[in-house]
């Protein structure tokens, strides 16, 4: 039997996933989050600080003080009914992703721009992903040489992580070849097809012809031995 769904944003469920896991101050579970939801759940840190307390006004949380070095502060857990909460959240489809990529969004409209700034714009994109990807790396790291902080939950963060390695590894990938494409180029307007961009489709469709032809074990093992997956969150 399913139970009742509480009326909350995401967020809310986000926040008492970390709950479920152990009790946090107010600072530790906006820097745990900050560690790890960051990648698939990013809010603004006021909205983290003030959501445990919106937990607690509806009993899905408590909320106990101690004293740490002289200094009274606030240590959040989660209740039964929380846990209930969760459970039936869990149990929910969830939301389609929105992915807001404002790089994607100005190559979009580029041919207004200049080369430059599309060419700013993607490296930008470079940029950020590979900051994100040595993050993940040094994570993964971690967790071979010491477990990390929760080693009983490696089964589930190995998997996040893999995800976002993947995604970041694409993102290096593709921005490198957008800025050779583009340097190419003597404008951003009217140029249509290119011998690049036409390789692009025709490949991608070849790809999807081969992987259709493959019984579906068969396409899984074939995409794990090209990319096994690898560090990410």
């Amino acid at each position: 039997m399913r139970l009742p769904r509480e009326d909350l944003p995401t967020t809310s469920y986000a926040v008492l996933g970390m709950l479920a896991i152990r009790p946090w101050t107010g600072y530790e579970l906006t820097h745990q989050m900050r560690r790890s939801l960051d990648y698939c759940w990013p809010k603004a840190e006021s909205v983290l600080y003030e959501e445990p307390r919106r937990l607690v006004a509806t009993g899905l949380a408590r909320a106990a003080t101690e004293m740490s070095e002289g200094r009274r502060r606030t240590r959040y857990h989660i209740t039964a009914k929380g846990h209930r909460a969760l459970e039936a959240w869990l149990a929910t489809e969830p939301a389609s992703p929105r992915l807001e990529v404002e790089p994607l969004l100005r190559l979009l409209y580029a041919d207004h721009g200049t080369a430059e700034d599309l060419r700013r714009a993607v490296d930008s994109f470079r940029v950020w992903a590979e900051a994100r990807y040595e993050g993940g790396i040094a994570m993964f790291r971690n967790y071979l040489d010491t477990g990390g902080p929760f080693p009983e939950r490696l089964h589930l963060q190995v998997l996040f992580g893999a995800f976002y390695e993947e995604l970041f590894f694409l993102v290096r990938r593709w921005a490198a070849m957008v800025d050779s494409e583009v340097a190419s180029w003597p404008t951003t307007a009217g140029i249509g097809w290119t011998p690049t961009t036409r390789s692009l489709v025709e490949a991608a469709l070849a790809r999807y012809d081969d992987a259709a032809r493959q019984p579906s074990s068969d396409r899984a093992d074939s995409q794990q031995r090209s990319h096994p997956g690898g560090p990410g969150a």
